[in-house]
């Protein structure tokens, strides 16, 4: 059986929905929304926009956490975590989201010792008001967490990667991966890139799957021929 490591995707993959939309949506003063329209033209990377929309929430500490409390992670993560974890599979979320948000909502499943790489949240001076720094950016990239450098790391050891994600922040890794599991946006571009991958609805197709990629029964061939 080969070495695998297995890096995974937060908002809209692990997360039923992504966190910081839902905190704009409810929290985000005017400005928001212009900056994300930036984003999805390419005039700005994601790391700039999530900076300037993390600095237009007006929220407490208190609002925050109440809110994080109503979000939920696939009911099935759990297990394929915890499978991951008997199978000796290294396990690290990797997201262009907010570590704070993350390890909150994880914590209610007991998983916030999962490994993270993920956009720093902190509170600024001014009341109610937040700041984001991203301690996983890459030189050349425009990504708060440059998922590709994560992926050389994972590399770096000699084990094959497996990519599990859901859109445009994991489409540049999921070049640089050994396999990919994809939800949503991502099947869109494995399948009109070329790139091996199986898609999923959840984390009961990825449990599913993950005994056959262990032991070679995945080929890179079935996989480019799986439709959703």
């Amino acid at each position: 059986m080969n070495s695998w490591t297995i890096l995974c995707d937060f908002d809209g993959t692990i997360a039923v929905e992504d966190v910081i939309d839902s905190l704009l949506d409810r929290y985000g003063r005017p400005g928001w929304r212009e900056l994300e329209r930036d984003w999805r033209a390419g005039r700005i990377g994601s790391r700039e926009c999530m900076t300037g929309q993390v600095a237009l929430l007006d929220m407490s500490r208190e609002e925050l956490d109440r809110h994080l409390s109503g979000l939920w992670i696939d009911h099935a993560f759990p297990a394929f975590a915890a499978k991951a974890r008997e199978l000796g599979l290294p396990l690290r979320i990797v997201s262009d989201g907010l570590d704070y948000a993350i390890e909150r909502i994880l914590a209610r499943y007991d998983l916030d010792d999962l490994p993270l790489a993920a956009n720093h949240l902190r509170p600024a001076t001014a009341p109610q008001r937040w700041q984001l720094s991203s301690p996983f950016q890459a030189a050349g990239c425009r990504s708060g967490t440059c998922k590709c450098a994560c992926v050389e790391q994972a590399r770096a050891g000699g084990a094959r990667t497996l990519l599990i994600g859901d859109g445009a922040s994991d489409f540049c890794a999921a070049e640089r991966v050994d396999f990919v599991f994809a939800k949503h946006r991502l099947i869109e571009h494995c399948r009109a890139s070329g790139i091996p991958y199986r898609p999923i609805t959840g984390f009961e197709d990825a449990l599913a799957l993950l005994p056959a990629l262990l032991e070679g029964r995945l080929t890179l061939e079935d996989a480019t021929a799986v439709v959703p």
